[in-house]
């Protein structure tokens, strides 16, 4: 499958890597065009290029996003269109800026950022684990409850379920927590889950408790 990545921190550069071992083709990009993604896409091997933001978006079968919540009008939504689109962004609005409706909790991030890609199908995800979580491969070889989670959330059911593949495929287990609405708000900073190490096991029964 081929993969864009929006953004080359180290949630976008550490889930590449994850993919490209998993033997799939990433475009990676970043503010700067591409720019400097040189020792990275080395590092990386053949499956792996530098690319300007719209040209990973439109090399992506799947998209992942990894930049800051804030800039998240700079995307060029056109490009998305037709996409599976990876939201792992959150709101820090020390960082971000206030946003007047997430402040009220009216809506979430996610369904911002779903609202400016009007055509794409965006699945909440990798969004609650640590950048470090993702540094190792996860246990292709365990049984899925006992993988470590990465939790999910999206209104679109095949969209999620392609997400959960590559999710399997790259070693870790993907939890659903519903529609983005309140499946995307279960796992916000400061909820139950966020920033949380568990196996799929241990996050099925927090989320049950919850």
């Amino acid at each position: 499958m081929k993969i864009g990545i929006i953004g080359s921190g180290n949630i976008g550069a550490k889930a590449a890597g994850l993919f490209v071992r998993a033997g799939h083709e990433v475009a990676l990009s970043n503010s700067r065009g591409g720019q400097g993604l040189e020792a990275l896409v080395s590092e990386l091997g053949g499956k792996a290029k530098a690319a300007t933001i719209e040209e990973a978006a439109r090399f992506g079968e799947v998209v992942l996003v990894a930049i800051p919540f804030g800039k998240f009008r700079t995307l060029p939504a056109h490009a998305f269109d037709g996409k599976v689109v990876i939201d792992t962004g959150n709101y820090y609005p020390q960082r971000d800026g206030k946003f007047a409706e997430l402040e009220n909790e009216e809506t979430t991030s996610s369904e911002l950022l779903a609202s400016h890609l009007k055509g794409a199908r965006l699945v909440k995800g990798f969004n609650t684990i640590w950048s470090e979580h993702l540094a190792t491969q996860g246990d292709t070889g365990a049984a899925l409850e006992k993988r470590r989670a990465i939790f999910i959330a999206g209104d679109d059911s095949e969209a999620k379920e392609i997400v959960a593949r590559l999710i399997k495929e790259i070693g870790f287990a993907a939890v659903d927590t519903g529609f983005l609405h309140e499946g995307g708000r279960s796992q916000q900073p400061g909820t139950a889950v966020y920033n949380k190490e568990l196996t799929a096991g241990e996050a099925g029964a927090l989320l049950s408790a919850a």
